[in-house]
């Protein structure tokens, strides 16, 4: 990955100093979302007849259905099987700690690599393992870890966490895109390897701090954390049964 512009630019002809070239990358990223926009026209669906026309309808809709569905689905909620509210709570839990497990380390590292400031391949015009610019905030200078290494392992960690059958495709993937970055001259192999390690260590950190609070996963006597087993699909199965026979 690699931009272009006055980044770029700044990062070849070196500032006078080095504070005043960590504030001019720094202020060229902020500036990004404060630029201008490239085209005048506004999507369609902000145009005034449609906003008012989709606000009418929406107000209508919640309000018919505060009156006529609510009190009704609440009760109806209320009385339902166990086993169905067994399966959202189940649901929920498992999708919780997905989107923290696979999020939070990407988070983290998208800012700690800007930090870290290791040179890309080819930015200086050689393939330099040991250039860095810490505390840069530059995208050329943010090689390591590879994000995009920390994303797929994380993924392939927490799935493969909830649904040990998932793990070769899982894991075939992260290892596909790893190799992907090297390919493409985007990262070194020593920052795909460090992406690894800091996706797979952080799913566990996650992994760990839910199965010490009994979510999604219960910790052993020997220490051997394991997901919290689902609703079981027999009883499942034998309580719709009931329900549906006359």
């Amino acid at each position: 990955m690699s931009v272009s512009g006055p980044l770029k630019q700044a990062s070849a002809a070196l500032p006078h100093s080095r504070l005043h070239w960590v504030c001019a990358n720094v202020a060229w990223a902020f500036a990004l979302f404060a630029r201008k926009p490239k085209f005048s026209r506004s999507p369609r669906w902000r145009a005034s007849l449609r906003l008012a026309t989709g606000t009418a309808v929406g107000v209508a809709i919640v309000a018919v259905t505060m009156i006529v569905v609510d009190a009704p689905a609440a009760t109806a909620a209320q009385r339902g099987p166990v086993w169905l509210s067994e399966i959202f709570d189940h649901l929920a839990g498992r999708l919780g700690f997905l989107f923290l497990a696979i999020g939070l380390p990407g988070l983290v590292f998208t800012v700690g690599k800007r930090l870290i400031g290791r040179a890309r391949p080819f930015v200086e015009g050689s393939a330099n393992p040991l250039s860095y610019r810490p505390l840069g905030w530059s995208v050329e200078y943010a090689s390591l870890p590879s994000g995009h290494a920390v994303d797929a392992f994380a993924a392939a960690m927490a799935i493969g966490l909830l649904w040990p059958r998932m793990r070769p495709l899982m894991w075939t993937y992260a290892v596909v895109i790893a190799v992907s970055r090297v390919v493409l001259t985007a990262h070194f192999p020593s920052d795909v390897m460090v992406g690894a390690v800091v996706g797979v260590v952080g799913v566990l950190l996650v992994r760990d701090w839910y199965a010490a609070r009994g979510l999604a996963f219960v910790v052993g006597a020997d220490g051997t954390v394991r997901p919290m087993p689902g609703p079981s699909l027999t009883r499942i199965k034998r309580v719709a049964r009931a329900l549906i026979a006359p």
